[in-house]
C-alpha cells in the first residue's frame, strides 16, 4: 500500500468516497452522508434508523444486535460534520480525497473523523464476514453538527426516549493523533466557559483625559485575565507530567465597542474562551474572575455566554471492567495507550453528562495532529490498521461477561 498507483483496499475507497462528501459548514450535505452510509449498513444488514433531534438535522444508528440483547450495548459514536477550509492554504483539493506517492490521502475530515466513522464499518464487515457473533448488541451512531458544538446534534439526542433504549454500557468516541509511538485514549474534557466581561465608563470627546472611561478598565481586565493565562502556559512548559489537558487556557477571541475615532465610549467588551481541567474548583475559579472583575474598576462584569459545570470523568481504573478490557486488548495488541484530559471538547462530554462511561479514541500513532488545519490528511497504511484495531476492540468490548445489575 506504498502510492497512489497500488491496487487500492476496498475499505480505502469507501474512506475517500466518504470523504468527498461535502458535509462542510456552513452548509454540510447531511442527507448525502446519511445515503451513503445507510447504504454500507444495509449491505451489511444492520438495521438502520433515523431521528430527527433538530431542524434539519437527522442521526443514524446501525445496529448489530448481540445474542443477549438484554446486556448493556456498546455504543461506537462519530460525527458527519467538518469543519471549513482555506482551499488557497491546501496542496490539493480538500473534498477530492487525493492521494500522494507515500499513500498519504488529503482532505477536511481525514482525521477528524470521517476516518473512525469507516473504520468502525470495516471492522464489523470483517467480523462478520468470519462469523462472529457478540453477547453484547453493538450501535454506530453518527450525528450531526459537532464542529458547532453539538447543541442541535448530540445534545439533543441523549436526552430522547431513542436513545435511551439503545440500553448503552460503554461508548467509543472521537480522540486525537500521536506523533509518536504510543495511542491517545481520552478519559474526559476540559469544561468550556465562553465569557464577556463588559466594561462601562465615562463616554465624551477623544481629546480629553476623561476619567473612569470604559478602556481604563478594560485594560484591567485584559491584563488579569492574560497574567493567568501567561502563568498557565508556564506552568503546562515547565512540567513533563503535564498535558495540555491538564491546565487551564484562556484566550481573548473578540474586542467591541466604540463609534467614532472621536469618541471616548461608554462601553467596551472583551469575550474570553476559557477551558476548564476536571482538577479545578470551579466556583472558586468562578470568584477569581468576579475578583478580577471588581478590581477593574465599577461598571465591570462578566456575562457567561458558556458555561460547562459538569466533571464527570470516566473510570481507567483496572477494577472497572470496560476500562480493563479496552486496555487489556491494547496491551495484547502490542499498543502503549497514554491516558489523557482532552483539550478541547466533543460529543463526548454529552454522553459523560448522562452517566454513560465513554473514551475517546481515534488509532492514529505516527501522525502529525492536523484536526482543523490546513492539509489535513491520513496515511492509508494508519487507516486500516485501525481497522484492525477497532476490530480487536469491539469484539473484546462486546463479550464483556455479565456485569452486576445485568442478570
Amino acid at each position: 500500500m506504498g502510492g497512489a498507483q497500488d491496487e487500492e483496499h476496498p475499505a480505502v475507497g469507501l474512506f475517500r468516497e466518504y470523504l468527498r462528501i461535502r458535509t462542510v459548514h456552513p452548509q454540510p450535505d447531511y442527507n448525502g452522508a446519511i445515503e451513503f452510509l445507510e447504504k454500507l449498513g444495509t449491505e451489511l444488514g444492520l438495521p438502520c434508523t433515523k431521528i430527527g433531534v433538530s431542524p434539519g438535522r437527522r442521526v443514524l444508528i446501525l445496529t448489530w444486535e448481540g445474542t443477549d440483547p438484554k446486556l448493556k450495548s456498546i455504543l461506537l459514536n462519530s460525527h458527519m460534520d467538518v469543519v471549513p477550509v482555506f482551499e488557497e492554504h491546501w496542496k490539493f483539493d480538500p473534498f477530492s480525497a487525493q492521494k500522494d506517492e507515500e499513500g498519504n490521502i488529503y482532505g477536511r475530515g481525514t482525521q477528524d473523523m470521517k476516518c473512525v466513522t469507516i473504520q468502525y464499518i470495516e471492522a464489523i464487515r470483517r467480523l462478520k464476514s468470519e462469523g462472529r457473533r457478540f453477547p453484547r448488541t453493538i450501535h454506530l451512531s453518527m450525528v450531526p453538527d459537532e464542529e458547532i458544538g453539538g447543541y442541535t446534534g448530540m445534545e439533543k439526542l441523549v436526552k430522547r426516549e431513542e436513545f435511551q433504549a439503545l440500553n448503552i454500557g460503554f461508548a467509543l468516541d472521537e480522540g486525537l493523533a500521536n506523533p509518536g509511538d504510543a495511542f491517545t485514549a481520552f478519559y474526559g474534557e476540559r469544561r468550556v466557559w465562553w465569557v464577556t466581561v463588559r466594561c462601562s465608563g465615562s463616554p465624551g470627546h477623544g481629546s480629553r483625559f476623561i476619567e473612569n472611561t470604559a478602556g481604563e478598565k478594560l485594560r484591567r481586565v485584559l491584563n488579569s485575565f492574560l497574567d493567568f493565562r501567561e502563568k498557565e502556559k508556564k506552568r503546562l512548559n515547565q512540567s513533563v507530567c503535564l498535558t495540555l489537558g491538564d491546565v487551564t487556557t484562556i484566550n481573548l477571541t473578540s474586542l467591541k465597542g466604540g463609534v467614532a475615532y472621536n469618541v471616548v465610549p461608554d462601553e467596551l467588551t472583551a469575550s474570553f474562551d476559557i477551558r476548564i481541567p476536571p482538577s479545578v474548583d470551579l466556583k472558586a475559579f468562578e470568584e477569581q474572575m468576579m475578583e478580577w472583575c471588581q478590581n477593574a474598576g465599577e461598571g465591570v462584569y462578566c456575562e457567561f455566554i458558556q458555561k460547562s459545570m459538569n466533571k464527570e470523568l470516566t473510570s481507567i481504573d483496572q477494577s472497572d471492567p470496560w476500562w480493563s478490557t479496552f486496555s487489556n486488548a491494547c496491551v495484547q495488541m502490542g499498543m502503549t495507550v497514554q491516558t489523557e484530559i482532552f483539550s478541547a471538547g466533543t460529543d463526548s462530554r454529552f454522553i459523560r453528562e448522562m452517566g454513560y462511561p465513554v473514551i475517546g479514541f481515534s488509532p492514529m500513532n505516527h501522525t502529525p495532529i492536523l484536526l482543523h488545519d490546513h492539509n489535513e490528511h491520513l496515511n492509508e497504511k494508519v487507516f486500516l490498521k485501525g481497522v484492525d484495531i477497532y476490530s480487536n476492540l469491539i469484539s473484546a468490548l462486546a463479550q464483556v461477561p455479565t456485569l452486576a445489575g445485568e442478570a
